[in-house]
């Protein structure tokens, strides 16, 4: 018990000193965060086919004996020198090769990852030319109508400049995920891929009666008869229910429109059920254009194109910073604690 109390004062000791450390810094942080813009980012480009190399030498280092691998060396810069010939006697009639931009999009409820996606679009529409093409992994199970509309506006932007779009599934695109995917000249899907489930949805607990159990009165003041048609702690009516629905519909209707927009080749009520399919189901429903995986799709381009993934990387403040510091500092302290507690009582 004694070793516990000695050891409880010193921790109480380390986290003010933590604490006032967080404190000075987070001021000092905020000062000189006043009068200025949001921090900035960075773009960072990766170019694929370089990786590609990499991959496959650190193979053949392994696989090849030392007679395979002189042999590949000399065939390598053989093909080095030939290759510098052709690009000496090229001249400026001769078409460049194809560009290929890459993106990911991981999509949350509120599809958080829009901002970062706007700056990597912006970024490539930059430089990009209807010559060159834009894939983008794409991952989510849908959220929020209005934050994946904007998300889909994102991906106009590159189709409306008619450079070539690409959207690869290989987990799933449903919902506010499909509204994004079905912006693309080109829709490929694994063959377990989730696809669909274009429909909408809404569910609200209420805690009227648990109020009125209680005798706790509720009381919503609005102003315009549909202001608020359901609440979570108001005693709902069937008008509203009817209202709510009603509501529900008309943002159906906008997601089967841009559906049917985007992709008029589908039949827009078989598939605007709320239902999902898989790969070779959303083929025959032709929700989807081919059945690959992004590996397959990426390696097949790699041949004849330059590939360059592109991501936006936000700047962290000093005080975000700091704040994974401590947090880091704060877990380590604690699972300390865990184990000394767990051999005190081990050994005692």
């Amino acid at each position: 018990m004694e070793f516990l109390a000695e050891y409880g004062l010193f921790l109480a000791k380390v986290v003010t000193f933590v604490i006032a450390i967080a404190v000075i810094i987070g001021l000092i942080a905020s000062a000189s965060q006043k009068g200025k813009n949001e921090p900035s980012g960075n773009i960072e480009v990766v170019k694929i086919n370089d990786k590609f190399k990499t991959m496959q030498a650190t193979l053949k280092a392994a696989v090849y004996d030392e007679a395979q691998l002189k042999k590949e060396h000399k065939e390598e810069k053989k093909q080095a020198k030939e290759e510098k010939k052709r690009n000496k006697k090229s001249t400026e009639d001769e078409p460049e090769k194809k560009r290929v931009y890459l993106l990911d999009f991981y999509g949350d409820i509120k599809a958080a990852a829009t901002e970062q996606f706007r700056q990597e679009i912006t970024a490539i529409l930059t430089l990009a030319t209807p010559v060159d093409e834009v894939v983008v992994r794409l991952e989510s199970g849908g959220g929020m109508v209005h934050s994946y509309g904007l998300a889909a506006s994102q991906l106009a932007r590159i189709t409306k400049r008619n450079i070539p779009l690409t959207i690869c599934v290989d987990k799933v695109a449903a919902s506010g995920g499909y509204m994004m995917a079905c912006v693309a000249n080109k829709i490929c899907a694994a063959p377990f891929a989730i696809i669909g489930s274009i429909g909408v949805l809404a569910q609200i607990p209420n805690f009227h009666r648990l109020l009125k159990k209680n005798d706790i009165d509720f009381e919503l003041l609005t102003a315009g008869e549909y202001k608020r048609t359901l609440t979570l702690f108001g005693e709902n009516t069937d008008k509203g229910r009817e209202k709510f629905v009603e509501d529900l519909e008309k943002t159906h209707d906008l997601f089967k429109h841009f559906v049917n927009e985007n992709r008029p080749q589908v039949t827009i009520e078989t598939v605007a059920t709320g239902e999902v399919w898989y790969g070779q189901k959303a083929i025959d429903m032709q929700l989807v254009d081919a059945l690959e995986t992004s590996d397959d799709y990426i390696s097949a381009l790699e041949a004849e194109s330059d590939i360059y993934h592109v991501s936006y990387t936000k700047k962290k403040t000093i005080a975000e910073k700091f704040g994974i510091g401590v947090q880091s500092s704060i877990d380590k302290t604690l699972t300390s604690i865990v184990d000394r507690l767990q051999q005190t009582r081990f050994f005692n």
